[in-house]
């Protein structure tokens, strides 16, 4: 019974997929690497002995630990990426209020922050001078 529910539960993520997929809602390389993982988790759980042949193959004991193993690496692989993006984001988004200041104060006729004649200095601040990058 409980393979029953969960391979109903893995054939509706792997439509949901689709659909993202179809909509755009997630580029093809993406709906693409999440089929897979949807067919991988349908595969282990129709036919365990699988895992567990795998696992004796790479010396580890169960079937289960394997799939655990590969679930702990594949989430911290997806943090990082999670955590390089928003990095990538944060930097964008300082670039672009910067840039939107800059325009801002020309339209209403204050003199440029991005003066070139004039040598540029920075100031840091206390915080800034302990974080040592702005942070």
């Amino acid at each position: 019974m409980f393979q029953l529910i969960l391979q109903i539960v893995v054939g509706l993520l792997l439509l949901a997929t689709l659909a993202a997929m179809y909509k755009g809602w997630t580029s093809r390389r993406g709906g693409l690497l999440w089929l897979a993982v949807w067919l991988a988790a349908a595969l282990a759980i129709h036919w365990p002995w699988v895992t567990s042949r795998i696992a004796r193959a790479l010396n580890i004991g169960r079937g289960a630990d394997l799939v655990f193993y590969c679930a702990v690496v594949a989430m911290l692989i997806g943090f990082w990426i999670l955590y390089v993006r928003l990095r990538r984001m944060r930097r964008d988004i300082t670039l672009l209020v910067r840039h939107l200041a800059i325009h801002e104060a020309e339209l209403h006729g204050q003199p440029s922050a991005r003066d070139d004649s004039a040598p540029r200095t920075f100031t840091a601040t206390p915080a800034q001078k302990q974080d040592g990058n702005g942070n």
